[in-house]
């Protein structure tokens, strides 16, 4: 069990380094290391990606650094999406989702061998439907494989909805918290049906590790170089997808 704690503090390090990316090894450290079904595993990913990034926003909402304007926009559909993500989820075995989110950990590294453009502004000029269809997607996609998004909110904030990079991850970290929600509330019900129980001290425990590491990992990024850092969480993504990916691809033929 010492081993998931170690894990559960490499998540919470390497949301406080990134702003993102913390929660994709989540679903990961709950199957190997603590031997949850990954069903099981899914679901309580959702409840600790929403505590940590709860704490984790509250901070930073306080000092400005979220665009509510924005939350509205991306987060009122990431809420829906990730309702109907989790009841998707219904309708397939845990292999397959396993193998969808290697897919998206692959495609996560990609997004972070990328660089950040360096022409910003404060306020989103994008159209705010396309805003919300992007939001639809990734709280789909949140709801489906348990992961809080922050990767790909990021960078679309960033990208297509001309945020600072600075107002982008406090952003991000209120409308993952608000998707997380949604998709765990529906994981409660979809949890009842195939018999399982959440483990609620496994997910609270969990979730205290991850916050003190995003703590710590806050203060490390000041003095840690972050294009470097990035490429080498890319490198590990890749790694990791390829084996998940491989194991559940031969579940599914097998």
């Amino acid at each position: 069990m010492y081993t998931a704690w170690l894990g559960a503090l490499l998540v919470g390090l390497v949301l406080g380094l990134l702003g993102s990316g913390g929660s994709i090894l989540t679903v990961p450290v709950l199957v190997y290391l603590v031997g949850e079904p990954s069903k099981l595993a899914i679901a309580e990913s959702l409840g600790i990606v929403a505590l940590i990034s709860l704490v984790g926003a509250i901070p930073l909402a306080l000092r400005g650094r979220v665009s509510w304007r924005t939350v509205g926009w991306f987060g009122g559909p990431g809420i829906v999406g990730a309702y109907v993500g989790a009841s998707l989820s219904q309708l397939m075995s845990g292999a397959v989702q396993l193998a969808i989110f290697a897919v998206v950990m692959l495609g996560a590294a990609v997004l972070m061998f990328r660089r950040t453009p360096s022409e910003l502004v404060d306020e989103p000029d994008r159209a705010f439907w396309k805003v919300m269809v992007d939001g639809l997607g990734v709280g789909v996609l949140t709801g489906l494989v348990g992961v809080g998004g922050g990767f790909l909110i990021v960078p679309a904030l960033v990208v297509l909805g001309g945020l600072s990079m600075h107002l982008a991850v406090g952003t991000s970290l209120a409308i993952i918290a608000l998707k997380s929600v949604s998709g765990f509330v529906k994981y409660l019900d979809v949890m009842e049906a195939a018999g399982l129980s959440i483990h609620w001290d496994l997910v609270l425990v969990f979730s205290g590790i991850g916050i003190v590491g995003s703590f710590v990992g806050g203060r490390l990024g000041a003095y840690v170089p972050q294009a470097r850092l990035k490429r080498g969480f890319a490198i590990f993504l890749v790694l990791m997808g390829i084996v998940i990916l491989g194991q559940n691809v031969v579940a599914m033929v097998g």
